[in-house]
């Protein structure tokens, strides 16, 4: 009995270890089972079945040819992958694919699909696709007909209407975005690492999104916001209300303008846009540094901010600027107009306002203009107005109008040496190591082909009046008829009044050369002129010439 009692315990700790090792063979045969289920589903449900149906389904949403390569499921993930994916482009833009992918991810409902083989989509990830948009001369957009088929497809008769494609979440990974012109020899502009997330997204609704991408040349885009619903006659006008922020955008290399025009910098952009389809609305602001804004200009040393409000017909693809306030500093220009496309490019017919503005502050941006000053010269102190009118093609723009300067400055440059230096003048020019500019105004029109100034009238401080007009080539040479007034009663009021010169007539030059080298030279025929006009003058007007010739009574 004693033995007995002494071998329980002992019996009892086998039988639990045998029922523990029976439980936990239980456990890895049903986890064998499982395992083994989870290989067998995706050949026991044959998701290529279904390649022929979701073709069929998304050609018909679209309105596009869709293809796709081959089907597979994996029940871990919950999700089916798509190999090879084309989309075909409207035909009357390109006959290359709109979109195209390596690989499509489709997350679905397992249960529905294992069940019923029922596939209902939860989330689509397009991984590393090419989108290629392409815009026709009349404006339109290849992807503007996306949908466009099966909207006008006759409603169906037991829905009532098509419809709505739904999504819950819809994801571009590392796509490539080129943007071009239909039908063009000309290289389209890419864009990289397109990153796109739509979430609810239904084709009937407003759905919320959000898009990054790299700029060409470096810098990156981020656009979120909402859109929705799709516009099923043009996709191209569907609503949306978006926040845009850009950090550091080449101008140049952005696509957004012509390389031809010489527009160059890096730019910061933050604003919001709102669209119902036909109107949008713009508002934000723009910092630029480095700016450049001529083929032969040089970046600015100085920062441009620009704060805009502007709104849009898309119908009719015009716009007008209401605010465009201005500043390099303390000068503050307002920039108002419209703007239309016409084929290919913007067309601009605007107004710029710049009253009083500080020339301290506009200094470091006239080499961005491509204007150069004498070799060691610098504009100082003083102000500039200027009324101008901004008209043309964008890669053409013409820039017109008054320009009026006030109590500045041309500091390390001698007006009165170079002058002086004429040996057609009479006498010597006062000499300074500076000029002093009382007074200044012309007539600009900056143009590609040229610029040119008229009616040109500068009061220079102990020099005189200088009057003429001329112009400065693209490649900066100078080509000016000049007339100075350099007499001792030089503030004469008439010679202020007319900016002709007193009764000698003024003494013509010329300025060639360059804008950083100009030459002086005297005009020598326009002086033969104005002292043959003077003489005579004199002859007809004087007692001993032929005006008292012919004054004189017969005896």
């Amino acid at each position: 009995m004693i033995r007995s009692v002494s071998r329980e315990p002992a019996l009892q700790k086998h039988l639990q270890e045998l029922i523990k090792k029976r439980w936990l063979r239980i456990a890895a045969i049903a986890l064998a089972a499982f395992l083994v289920l989870l290989a067998v589903l995706p050949l026991l449900i044959n998701v290529n079945s279904f390649r022929p149906k979701i073709e069929s389904v998304a050609t018909d949403a679209l309105g596009r040819q869709v293809k796709l390569g081959d089907l597979s499921l994996s029940i871990l993930s919950g999700t089916v992958g798509v190999e090879d994916i084309s989309i075909a482009d409207d035909p009357a833009f390109s006959k290359s694919p709109f979109i195209t992918a390596k690989s499509l991810e489709v997350g679905v409902e397992l249960l529905p699909l294992i069940f019923s083989k029922q596939l209902n989509v939860t989330g689509i990830v397009l991984d590393e696709p090419q989108i290629t948009l392409l815009r026709s001369a009349n404006g339109n957009w290849n992807f503007s007909s996306l949908g466009g088929a099966s909207a006008k497809k006759p409603p169906e008769p037991k829905s009532g209407g098509s419809q709505a494609l739904s999504i819950d979440k819809l994801e571009v990974k590392d796509g490539k975005l080129a943007i071009g012109k239909a039908n063009s020899t000309a290289k389209p502009q890419v864009y990289d690492d397109l990153n796109v997330e739509l979430t609810n997204f239904s084709s009937n609704s407003q759905f919320p999104f959000e898009l990054t991408i790299k700029l060409p040349g470096g810098g990156s885009a981020k656009v979120s916001g909402k859109a929705g619903p799709i516009n099923p006659q043009d996709a191209a006008k569907t609503p949306f209300d978006a926040a845009m922020k850009v950090k550091d955008m080449d101008i140049a290399a952005s696509g957004f303008v012509d390389p031809a025009s010489g527009f160059g910098g890096s730019a910061d952009f933050d604003g919001s846009v709102s669209s119902n389809g036909s109107q949008a609305n713009a508002t934000g602001s723009i910092t630029c540094e480095k700016l450049k804004l001529a083929p032969k200009g040089s970046p600015a040393s100085k920062a441009v901010t620009i704060k805009y409000a502007m709104n849009m017909n898309l119908d009719r693809e015009t716009g007008t600027i209401t605010q465009g306030d201005t500043a390099i500093g303390k000068a503050i220009a307002r920039l108002t107009g419209g703007f239309q496309t016409q084929g290919e490019t913007q067309v601009m017919n605007l107004k710029l306002n710049a009253p009083n503005m500080p020339i301290d502050e506009l200094e470091p941006m006239l080499p961005a203009l491509g204007v150069v000053l004498p070799s060691s010269s610098k504009l100082q102190g003083g102000t500039l107005s200027a009324d101008l009118a901004i008209t043309g093609p964008l890669d053409k723009v013409v820039i017109a109008g008054p320009v009026r300067m006030s109590n500045t400055k041309l500091a390390g440059f001698d007006m009165g040496s170079k002058l002086g230096a004429l040996s057609a003048f009479s006498g010597k020019a006062p000499s300074s190591r500076d000029t002093t500019i009382q007074n200044a105004s012309l007539n600009a029109r900056i143009a590609p082909e040229m610029t040119r100034a008229d009616a040109i009238n500068v009061t220079i401080l102990s020099l005189g009046v200088v009057t003429g007009a001329g112009t400065i080539s693209p490649a900066g040479a100078l080509d000016f008829h000049m007339l100075a007034d350099l007499q001792s009663d030089r503030a004469d009021a008439r010679a202020q009044r007319t900016g002709r010169g007193g009764d000698r007539g003024g003494v013509s030059f010329m300025i060639q050369g360059t804008t950083s080298d100009p030459k002086f030279v005297p005009d020598v025929g326009s002086m033969a002129g104005n002292a043959a006009k003077g003489a005579l003058q004199k002859s007809v007007s004087g007692k001993t010439g032929l005006g008292g010739m012919l004054g004189k009574k017969r005896k």
